[in-house]
């Protein structure tokens, strides 16, 4: 039948194809709208938004005790001392408070009234977004002198709220167990937990939060077996400075410590200056560690550097003419953390890595200016200190300048060329080409024989690099090495610096497995963190794994990475002949360059075979502290950790 005019065509989309997700069935078919990812970070958040609602009841002044307990069959209990989730019927819903706090996104006592202030959760799905995510839940709260209970299974009530025996006080515990459909991962980690609710017991003063893995019986032996850790802090922001530079040489002894309300929004900011180049700054909102920074940061900035000038133009120490104190200069060797609690916070995003309020910064700027300006008069011999230190980071940056405008500007006006120890790809394309930095002229000829020349370039290094983590960029543009790095990265450094220029897409260190090979391998990768850090944020850097064995007896032959693997092959070829391990041959590579090209290409080289571990920094405070510990200037520190690890240490070449 012919199609008459006007008639409208089938296009197979219509109301019946429309989907209605419906109560928290959104949560389980987006799950990383919510918490960011199903790997391990996403897990852990979910212990982090159910502590966040205990966390809440403390800054509001109801509690004083969380507890966190790691249970067996991957289940986690978060217990307070708090209000208690309500449990009577909801005038809207019809159902019980506590069902429809655990069960409807949305909904919480976050939104209106005041019941809370100040809060984390304020975008209302964070314990729903548990419940919707964990095949098992159960609530228990202790409230009206008795205990209520409700079960759910992935966002859906498997009991009504049932009232039981008799409690004293009030609280909630919420207990929870990852549903491994959603989650690749549902190990929880003792160190994460332990890092972050370290944290909020230093952004949450007088709240004591313990913290107890029962999952099995410790080493650690206390007096019930299993492994436990509280957290207590009296001095707020004070008490976390001290704990963030314990590894450092601080230049001055008092901590500069504000806590003040403006404008219904309480800033809190701590700060002390290190002998270090590099500037240490964390953030939070209503406790929420804004990852990116925001406007309190932005506030905090502006009147620091504003500070710094004006009473460097009081004092003398900037006559003049001279160029005041740059924002970078006022932060070198700064480790600063600022707070503010507010009751209408505009995260971006649902994981709050940056707060959007500009009356935020508003009063950040207007509190720390006042209070850091009385600071400095009362304390003279501080500020001195502080001002040498951001006069001759000014002095150094200058410099800098100049090198860098030396090697990089210069250089691209003079036609400069791609180093000539570079073997590059013939790719153009970034995302198909891949550098490998090599230890040593011997490896670097083995692998430039042995690579893909059409998307492997190879950039043999000589010996061992400047250690940066000391060095101020004028220094370190000295080291032919690291310029020829950068020329071949073809994204210059520092204010020059532009990710989109990176010419590959793939960038491995390959070093050998000894003790000297892992050197090489931390001095790169300081160099990295430090002055490349949007590679490492954006996937790009990798490291090689090449074996530390081949086993072979006849034309049966395996690579292997380690000593244990190194028996099993041994006893697996053996066994495979027979039983007999007469004539299996291993060989050690203390190398890449005892490696001839074929044996490179197949072992370390091959996309279809090779085993490379991608960098990422999963913690930057905790990257921060290790980078200061192995490669800083203070002995005591790298010795201790050294010492604490040395049991580890299974393969030592001396």
């Amino acid at each position: 039948m012919a199609k008459e005019k006007g008639e409208a065509k089938n296009t197979g989309y219509d109301a019946k194809d429309i989907y209605v997700l419906e109560g928290l069935d959104p949560v389980r078919k987006r799950p990383g709208m919510y918490i960011g990812s199903t790997g391990v970070e996403g897990l852990h958040h979910l212990i982090w938004e159910v502590a966040d609602n205990s966390l809440d009841e403390a800054m509001a002044g109801y509690c004083t005790d969380i507890g966190i307990t790691l249970l067996p069959n991957d289940r986690i209990s978060v217990a307070d001392n708090g209000r208690g989730i309500p449990v009577d019927i909801h005038p809207q819903t019809k159902k019980s408070a506590l069902e429809t706090v655990l069960t409807t996104l949305h909904a919480g006592g976050k939104f209106g009234g005041q019941s809370y202030k100040i809060a984390g959760g304020l975008h209302g799905v964070g314990v729903s977004v548990v419940c919707a995510l964990s095949r098992f839940m159960r609530a228990e709260i202790c409230r009206g002198g008795y205990i209520y209970t409700q079960e759910y299974a992935k966002g859906v009530p498997k009991t009504k709220v049932i009232k039981s025996e008799k409690c004293q006080g009030s609280g909630t515990n919420i207990i929870f167990e990852p549903d491994p459909d959603i989650f690749s991962v549902t190990k929880f980690n003792w160190n994460t937990i332990l890092d972050h609710l370290r944290q909020q017991a230093y952004l949450t003063k007088k709240v004591r939060i313990t913290i107890i893995d029962k999952r099995e019986e410790s080493e650690e032996k206390t007096k019930n077996g299993f492994k436990t850790h509280t957290f207590y802090f009296e001095g707020g922001l004070n008490s976390y400075i001290k704990h963030l530079n314990r590894n450092q040489k601080t230049i001055h002894n008092n901590v500069f410590y504000v806590e003040r309300e403006k404008g219904n929004m309480m800033v809190e900011v701590a700060l002390q200056y290190t002998d270090d180049i590099q500037p240490l700054e964390v953030s939070f909102a209503n406790n929420i560690h804004t990852g990116e920074g925001g406007m309190h940061l932005t506030g905090f900035r502006a009147a620091l550097t504003r500070a710094l000038n004006d009473y460097s133009r009081k004092n003398g120490f900037l006559k003049g003419d001279e160029a005041n104190l740059s924002g970078d200069d006022v932060r070198d060797g700064l480790t600063a953390i600022v707070s503010v609690k507010l009751s209408e916070p505009q995260f971006e995003g649902q994981t709050k890595a940056k707060l959007g309020n500009p009356d935020a910064r508003t009063a950040v700027e207007a509190v720390f200016m006042d209070a850091f300006g009385e600071w400095l008069e009362k304390n003279p011999n501080d500020a001195k200190a502080i001002l040498e230190k951001c006069i001759l980071a000014q002095k150094a940056r200058k410099a800098a300048r100049a090198a860098r405008d030396t090697v990089i500007r210069k250089g691209i006006l003079d036609g400069m060329t791609l180093p000539g120890k570079l073997a590059d790809c013939s790719s153009k394309e970034p995302e198909d080409s891949e550098l490998f930095i090599v230890e040593g002229d011997s490896a670097g000829g083995s692998a430039k024989q042995g690579r893909d020349r059409r998307c492997q370039a190879i950039l043999p290094l000589r010996g061992k690099i400047l250690n940066v983590e000391r060095a101020r960029l004028d220094k370190m543009l000295e080291s032919r090495e690291i310029k020829a790095l950068i020329v071949a990265l073809g994204t210059a450094i520092a204010e020059e610096f532009d990710l989109s220029k990176l010419r590959y897409h793939k960038i491995v260190i390959m070093t050998d497995a000894d003790v000297d090979g892992a050197h090489i391998r931390t001095l790169l990768l300081t160099l990295f963190y430090r002055y490349f850090p949007q590679i490492i944020e954006n996937g790009y850097l990798y490291i090689a794994q090449p074996p530390l064995f081949k086993v072979q007896k006849g034309k049966e032959m395996v690579y292997v990475y380690n000593e244990e693997d190194k028996e099993k092959a041994v006893q697996k070829i053996a066994k495979d002949k027979g039983g007999e391990e007469k004539g299996i041959t291993v060989q050690r590579y203390k190398g890449l360059g005892e490696m001839n090209p074929s044996e490179l290409w197949e072992t370390t080289m091959d996309p279809e075979r090779r085993t490379m571990l991608k960098v990422n920094i999963a913690d930057a405070e905790a990257a921060d502290r290790v980078f200061d510990i192995l490669m800083g200037a203070e002995v005591l520190p790298r010795k201790k950790f050294i010492q604490t690890r040395a049991k580890n240490v299974t393969n030592l070449d001396i």
